[in-house]
């Protein structure tokens, strides 16, 4: 039995009895096509899971990690980590992935969710993806992107294997000098405490941190979970929070926000096991 407190940033989730962590691209659609209804979890830094676990078997894609590069295009697993990817480009002298540097999810997960930062995003740099569809392992190049979305998220049964991504020839140095200002501007301005990162999704026009901490609700705290004192954008695990905690914590911020300021908030975080939004 594996706890999913333990392969979770949140640090969140009780257990799963049916675990596989294949090592390559053939196993994992071997497991897909042999497993009923699988859940794929990359690096679980987008998710919040149940208190009481899981009863669907569970993919983890840790093993589909490799990252290979030729002149400009990389082609990596799904579950290479985006630091791992944009570590590689920079020792190439490529740039386009700095801004992910400091996010400490997979590659398949930031293409599903169109992941970003400071002005980057997946939509910049994906050519292509090989993706199983439920049937079959297929190479899309249509994405449908836009903010935090793809059209991967519109067929839950999809899963991206492989990501092609293409960067450009940049300057070493200004390309070093990049990532480490991003990485100062993440230890200044986000808590370093357990949390699935941006909780909330930026509403047209406005930014969630912002409207959070305009209603005073910074620091605000239900059982061991919190909203986070250095960022309002975060829900963090302060001391052994529960996911009932965290639910409880994040319809009471929308809720407010929504009476405050009459904008509505929507989680940026995927749901694992038998729960659903209160709203």
């Amino acid at each position: 039995m594996t706890l999913l407190s333990s392969l979770t940033t949140f640090r969140i989730g009780g257990p799963c009895e049916d675990l596989h962590t294949p090592d390559g691209t053939e196993r994992t659609i071997e497991l897909l096509k042999k497993l009923e209804n699988p859940i794929v979890l990359g690096g679980g830094s987008n998710v919040l899971a149940s208190d009481a676990g899981v009863n669907a078997p569970i993919i983890r894609t840790a093993g589909l990690n490799h990252i290979d590069i030729d002149g400009e295009t990389i082609r990596a697993g799904c579950g290479a980590g985006l630091p791992e990817c944009a570590r590689a480009a920079a020792a190439r002298g490529l740039t386009g992935l700095e801004w992910a540097s400091g996010i400490p999810g997979s590659l398949g997960g930031a293409v599903v969710m169109n992941a970003g930062a400071y002005g980057g995003e997946m939509s910049q740099v994906v050519t292509s993806a090989l993706i199983f569809n439920g049937r079959e392992a297929v190479e899309i190049s249509s994405f449908d992107f836009s903010y935090r979305h793809s059209v991967l998220m519109e067929h839950p049964s999809w899963v991206v294997l492989e990501v092609t991504l293409k960067l450009k020839w940049g300057d070493p140095d200004e390309i070093a000098a990049k990532i480490e200002q991003f990485r100062k501007a993440r230890n200044e301005k986000q808590p370093n405490q357990p949390s699935a990162g941006s909780f909330f999704k930026r509403p047209p026009g406005h930014f969630a941190a912002a409207l959070i901490d305009q209603c005073g609700l910074k620091g605000k705290t239900e059982g061991g979970a919190q909203v986070s004192e250095k960022h309002a954008g975060f829900i963090i695990n302060r001391k052994g929070a529960t996911c009932e905690d965290v639910l409880r914590l994040a319809s009471l911020v929308r809720e407010t926000v929504f009476k405050q300021t009459g904008v509505e908030l929507e989680p940026e975080v995927r749901l694992l096991g038998e729960l659903q939004w209160s709203f």
